[in-house]
């Protein structure tokens, strides 16, 4: 299965009280990243702390850690809900309107 065609699912938090759901992982794909780094922090000279990628439409943008919070403005603007980190070695994934971690089906 190539990653493009990889479908993801709630991480459920260990010893959670009840079972998290999101309702938005239809569009969820994993479209080509665009280059990584935050075009809208470079363009006022600030840095990120990690960088996500739109599981709808590729945009990358930095995370809610750094200054700009750029992924959650091109959620929020766009209505594009999903994201999925870029840092290497790690493969989660974000909703930002059920607040739930994503994980890749069958990793």
């Amino acid at each position: 299965m190539s990653e493009a065609d990889e479908e993801w699912h709630v991480e459920q938090p260990p010893g959670a009280a009840r079972t998290r759901t999101c309702d938005h992982l239809a569009p969820a794909r994993a479209p080509a990243a665009q280059p990584a780094r935050c075009e809208a922090c470079l363009r006022r000279g600030d840095t990120w702390v990690n960088l996500l990628a739109c599981l709808v439409c590729g945009e990358v943008g930095c995370c809610d850690s750094s200054p700009g919070r750029h992924a959650h403005e091109h959620a929020e603007r766009t209505g594009h809900p999903l994201a999925r980190t870029l840092k290497k070695g790690e493969s989660w994934g974000w909703c930002y309107v059920d607040e739930v971690f994503l994980a890749r089906t069958g990793r």
